[in-house]
């Protein structure tokens, strides 16, 4: 694996379930209401505003944690559509977030771009492979 799909995997694996997260309303209440777990929302906001991304500007992570122009312009409309739903959660908690009226915009762009993400990673994962078949056909059986 070359050190660029390794330094991409190694953000997707924080970016995506991120975004999966935000693209579930039944997890969010199960997970992020419940005091006595350890997940929240403010957590998806760091992965996503800081730690391995920036929803704000996401074209300086093309090809970090993101895969391509399709996934930048999904996170920045989803960056948008976070950032108006803190602009309704005066008191900066979960339970306001999930009831801002623009939740719904949050959760629909989070599941286009979850599931474009996921649509490239497998055609990532394809393309490994069939690299992988093509080397060990080259070099002949393996004992």
């Amino acid at each position: 694996m070359s050190d660029d799909a390794r330094l991409i995997a190694n953000h997707r694996v924080h970016v995506l379930p991120a975004v999966l997260a935000l693209a579930n309303p039944p997890w969010q209440r199960d997970v992020w209401l419940d005091p006595a777990v350890f997940e929240n929302l403010d957590h998806v906001f760091h992965t996503l505003f800081d730690d391995f991304c920036d929803a704000d500007e996401p074209e300086r992570f093309l090809g970090i944690s993101l895969r391509t122009e399709e996934e930048v312009a999904l996170l920045r409309e989803l960056g948008v559509a976070l950032n108006e739903a803190a602009t309704q959660a005066p008191n900066d908690t979960d339970e306001e977030y999930l009831q801002s009226a623009c939740w719904p915009e949050v959760v629909a762009v989070a599941g286009r771009l979850a599931q474009v993400m996921v649509a490239n990673d497998l055609k990532e994962l394809a393309a490994l492979h069939e690299t992988d078949l093509s080397s060990s056909t080259r070099s002949g059986p393996q004992r």
